[in-house]
């Protein structure tokens, strides 16, 4: 098995386990704090943090509340990117960050995928009251906890050159 099946099929492996905790923790706020199955907040800590159930038809801070045909598209369009993407970066072990970014930036989109397409809104039940932060999943925090490492890979970590090897650009114009 060549190391590029190896890769593909760990980050299958990886994705599928993510989605299946997202869709797990989903399942679970579903069960335990929906209104109508008689659920009500759980405070973890008073004033600051809660799990608190919310069906979202939008998206993050509740823009573009009911697009669902816009979601699908846009996650279509975001995974195959991710896809093309996480095939073109380097089996080098200094790529493996980059690699893990897609396998989370993929998991979560495809654990708000599945609620939207299954249930038209997307699950969301973590609460910080404290900042009055808009209530999120597991799922938002696989994108957002990789985005931000991708900026900081991005910025401080990977070379321009080790960047164009994966997403090749026009080639600067040097005039003499």
């Amino acid at each position: 098995m060549t190391d590029r099946k190896k890769s593909s099929i760990a980050a299958l492996i990886g994705v599928l386990l993510l989605v299946a905790l997202d869709q797990l923790t989903k399942f679970l706020a579903v069960e335990q704090l929906a209104p109508a199955k008689g659920g009500r907040d759980v405070v973890l800590w008073e004033g600051v943090f809660r799990l608190r159930y919310l069906e979202n038809r939008g998206a993050a801070f509740g823009l573009l509340q009911g697009q669902k045909v816009l979601f699908v598209i846009m996650t279509v369009v975001i995974g195959l990117f991710v896809c093309w993407t996480y095939f073109r970066i380097p089996l080098e072990k200094r790529f493996l960050a980059l690699r893990a970014v897609c396998v989370f930036v993929l998991a979560g989109a495809l654990g708000n995928f599945i609620d939207r397409v299954r249930l038209d809104y997307v699950v969301d039940f973590f609460y910080f009251e404290l900042i009055d932060f808009p209530i999120f999943n597991v799922a938002d925090i696989y994108v957002t906890c990789s985005v931000i490492l991708f900026v900081l890979l991005f910025l401080f970590y990977y070379k321009e050159a080790e960047l164009m090897r994966i997403w090749p650009g026009r080639k600067k114009e040097h005039h003499g």
